[in-house]
């Protein structure tokens, strides 16, 4: 049962029970594997499974890939570098394979930032449209077939078993019968369908969702001169935040983060902080929330607008160039997994033997008035191929945020770079256990790790 907290509307909601196999539907495919949602994880599962020989179908719902980075413009690609106590002039990579392929897709485009101190590490930051056209050419290079404008209205499954999915579109609804399915909804779309195990958060507490927004127009040599070269904003920008505040003004958070992009002129703000009228936490699993969280996270960002206009120096002129197709979503269903990602994996940078991505980001937290931060200086920890398979359900993975993880683990390891990892490893996982004929549980994860570094991630092999 889920806590009362979560939303109060969720119980008036009711997920579909899955189809049967002799479900009567137009069978609008056969293929090897489908994966569902074009983010992160779900272009990188995608490309890498199609380029290895599956027969690949890819469902979107929005007219475009990209997910929480590109409809939710959160605009970066954190967790490629090590963090350190004293500030490095050149950060150290560490994390590579399909996140540094995609790097370099964007940057070839001029699509990219170079490496921007964001605290004690750095990030980049990419152009919105490039993405899309990055993401676009890979799945098109690779023989992807892919479904933009639908969703997964319910899953085709008998005794656990995920047997394909059913789409619905403004045409109708089919069905996608599938050996294996690679859940990137960053929902746990399928999963929560088929009747596995999932959970929000700490024990309903999950974090802020965020109305990201580009603003051009701005003198940016003034700016950065004023502001510093830390993506974090300086005291004196959060104390004029709190006189705002104090005087009225809708400026709930008062640390912000501000990034330059590849456009001149402009910048990414990271700034809004979206909670209920009576200080709940949104879950936008709920449409209800959904739809509270968009409103109030446009007129926010329009509050934050007026304050940088009037306080920051390089603004006077700015103005909104846009906001988020949605609002940026870090957290909704996480899914009980073989192996979770523990809170302690995280603080104590657990390297692990069955490790199929390193992540250095810190836990970045957003369940409160201001981000926490935890970082992990000169180190990483492993994440491990358990935590893309869920407990419940047969012939399915997931790749993205709701992996199996706690919730503060999960404000670490939920980043871009370690999502396109994700993606890519749940895809050999995919690729290995049909080749093969073993389920999914029987992937040996050494096969795995075998492929990723073929790729170019970078896993250490001895511990």
């Amino acid at each position: 049962m889920l806590p009362a907290h979560t939303s109060p509307h969720l119980d008036s909601w009711r997920l579909p029970a899955p189809l049967p196999s002799d479900h009567g539907l137009p069978v609008l495919a056969t293929v090897d594997i489908v994966v569902v949602g074009a983010g992160a994880a779900g272009v990188a599962a995608a490309t890498t499974a199609a380029e290895h020989g599956a027969r690949v179908l890819l469902v979107e719902k929005y007219g475009f890939a990209g997910g929480a980075a590109v409809a939710g413009m959160s605009g970066t690609i954190c967790g490629l570098y090590l963090a350190h106590e004293e500030p490095a002039d050149v950060p150290t990579q560490i994390v590579h394979g399909f996140a540094e392929r995609f790097r370099g897709e964007l940057a070839a485009r001029g699509g990219l930032t170079p490496p921007q101190r964001y605290g004690k590490t750095f990030t980049v930051a990419h152009d919105p449209l490039m993405w899309r056209e990055a993401a676009d050419d890979l799945l098109t290079a690779a023989g992807v077939r892919v479904l933009l404008h639908t969703t997964v209205s319910r899953v085709i499954a008998e005794e656990g078993r995920c047997l394909g999915v059913a789409l619905l579109s403004t045409a109708g609804e089919v069905a996608v019968h599938a050996s294996r399915i690679i859940d990137a909804s960053g929902d746990a779309a399928v999963i929560s369908q088929l009747g596995g195990e999932y959970h929000f958060g700490d024990d309903g507490r999950i974090q802020n969702p965020t109305m990201f927004f580009r603003l051009g127009g701005v003198n940016t040599d003034a700016f950065w001169s004023a502001f510093g070269d830390d993506t974090i904003c300086p005291p004196w920008v959060t104390e004029r935040i709190r006189a705002r505040r104090d005087a009225g003004a809708d400026l709930p958070r008062e640390k912000i983060w501000v990034f330059r992009t590849p456009r001149a002129g402009e910048l990414m703000v990271n700034a809004t902080r979206l909670a209920a009228a009576d200080g709940r936490v949104l879950n936008v699993v709920d449409p209800e929330d959904f739809t509270y969280a968009e409103v109030h996270g446009r007129r926010q960002v329009r509050a934050y607008e007026r304050f940088l206009r009037q306080e920051v120096p390089g603004c006077a002129d700015a103005f909104v160039v846009d906001t988020g197709v949605e609002v940026g979503i870090r957290q909704t269903r996480s899914i009980r997994s073989t192996d979770d990602l523990t809170n302690d994996d995280v603080v104590t940078a657990r390297k692990r033997d069955d490790g199929i991505c390193r992540s250095p980001w810190p836990i970045e937290l957003h369940d409160g008035p201001r981000p926490r931060l935890h970082w992990l200086l000169d180190d990483y920890y492993d994440v491990p191929l358990g935590a893309l398979i869920p407990q419940d359900g047969e012939n399915v993975l997931v790749a993205g945020r709701c992996l199996g993880a706690d919730h503060e683990a999960l404000a670490s390891a939920r980043v871009t770079a370690q999502c396109f990892e994700y993606g890519a490893a749940a895809a050999f996982a995919a690729v290995h256990s049909l080749d093969a004929d073993v389920p999914l549980r029987e992937v040996p994860v050494d096969t795995v790790r075998r492929f990723m570094t073929a790729a170019g991630s970078t896993i250490d092999h001895a511990r």
